[in-house]
């Protein structure tokens, strides 16, 4: 496979350096050999050239929190839908991720190790992904589909081969279930430290698990395979909780206390707010079927969250860039960008946090997140400039030309 060289285009290579207005990618294969000022590198004659037209070159974009394997939908459908009919929505969901310039996703929950072989091995379409397989909850917690009529109702099926349910309870349990999660091929170990905006039967606010549940947790994930812990972590207790077990990352992060940002500081643990999945919530509410709980939920937390990721940036916790996806419509996923610029961060901290922070938080910052020599040929091309107009980028026809490991997913510039 010969050698692919992008011009012509302004080139963010994801270190949150200056853009450089002459850029160059030089490709070959899967793997980037130049990423700089054109005049930098010499071409030989024999490069296939992508014209990037004027716009901005950008490494493949990161998002560390989706659920491929949903879109939410009503109870009565779900319970309409038959059980192998996700799948195949799933690679519908993932073509949309790509196509968003997503080239890499942290799942999680929900996609199990059936999922990402097809990816890659090629029989579908989709970005790079890291597995959580099931996140582990309490009974009665957020992720426990019992409701309040006595009957249980999941938004995903659970327990079927290659999917273990996530329901523990006391040390002994949640050390087992770590263990069947790692066994059914989950990469990153996920967690619910508190209840959720989704639950039906408990509140944000409220704390799941003891600390020293947590800590067998983080023990079993890390000793047995060196894994990392993400944990769902909405109210103060439960994200100090979390971050006092060694959870690497604290997912929505809604009520954010000065003690748990200090300590997530002095844990280096990463924040991914999602500021988009609750306002997707009330935007979708009615076409969607949201429960009403959730809807006032999602009225009492938004500006809250705002307020927290707000503190959490200007103190200066690490933030990568996740969306819940899923909850909302896959291929929407770059409004969260415009959302984090809402919040005080800048066009181009905002990019930072979706390449190299992201690749940070996923643990796979030797091969993706940023545009340099030896990193995988995960490549995106943009119309015009995404520091002055960082709401274009959340308009999948701004994103042009898509390359994930050294292969064109997408390509409407040269089209």
């Amino acid at each position: 496979m010969g050698k692919t060289a992008i011009n012509n285009g302004r080139l963010i290579d994801g270190l949150g350096g200056q853009p450089v207005r002459d850029g160059l990618v030089v490709f070959e294969g899967n793997t980037l050999i130049y990423a700089g000022e054109a005049e930098g590198y010499t071409l030989t004659g024999d490069e296939t050239i992508v014209d990037a037209g004027g716009g901005t070159i950008l490494p493949g974009l990161i998002d560390t929190h989706v659920h491929v394997m949903m879109e939410f939908e009503g109870v009565q459908k779900r319970l309409e839908t038959p059980f192998s009919y996700r799948f195949y929505q799933a690679a519908q969901y993932m073509r949309k991720t790509l196509d968003a310039g997503i080239t890499s996703v942290r799942d999680a929950l929900g996609a199990d190790l059936g999922v990402k072989k097809a990816v890659e091995e090629g029989l579908i379409a989709g970005p790079r992904l890291q597995l959580s397989i099931n996140a582990l909850t309490i009974t009665g917690g957020h992720g426990d589909g019992y409701t309040t009529s006595g009957q249980t109702v999941e938004l995903l099926q659970a327990n079927y081969p290659g999917m273990p349910d996530g329901r523990a309870d006391g040390v002994e349990e949640v050390r087992k279930k770590v263990r069947e999660m790692l066994r059914a091929g989950a990469e990153v170990i996920k967690v619910h430290a508190t209840g959720g905006v989704l639950s039906p039967t408990d509140h944000p606010e409220f704390t799941q698990f003891s600390l020293e549940e947590l800590k067998v947790i983080v023990e079993e994930a890390r000793f047995r395979k060196g894994v990392r812990v993400m944990a769902h972590a909405q109210g103060a207790e439960g994200i100090k909780q979390a971050v006092r077990a060694g959870i690497h990352s604290i997912e929505h992060g809604i009520f954010l206390d000065d003690e748990a940002i200090d300590l997530m500081k002095e844990n280096g643990a990463f924040l991914v707010p999602t500021l988009l999945a609750p306002v997707s919530v009330l935007e979708l509410a009615e076409e969607s079927g949201m429960p009403d709980s959730a809807v006032e939920k999602s009225k009492e937390v938004i500006e809250i969250h705002k307020e927290s990721v707000t503190k959490a940036h200007k103190a200066g916790v690490k933030i990568a860039m996740g969306t819940d996806a899923g909850v909302m419509p896959h291929g929407l996923n770059l409004r969260e960008l415009e959302l984090m610029t809402d919040v005080g961060m800048t066009p181009m901290e905002a990019i930072v946090a979706t390449t190299k922070t992201a690749a940070e938080c996923l643990g796979w910052e030797d091969k993706v997140g940023t545009l340099e020599k030896g990193k995988l040929a995960d490549i995106v091309i943009v119309k015009g400039d995404p520091l002055e107009d960082i709401a274009s980028l959340a308009d999948t026809d701004t994103i042009q030309y898509v390359v994930k490991d050294g292969k064109v997913e997408k390509d409407t510039l040269t089209k």
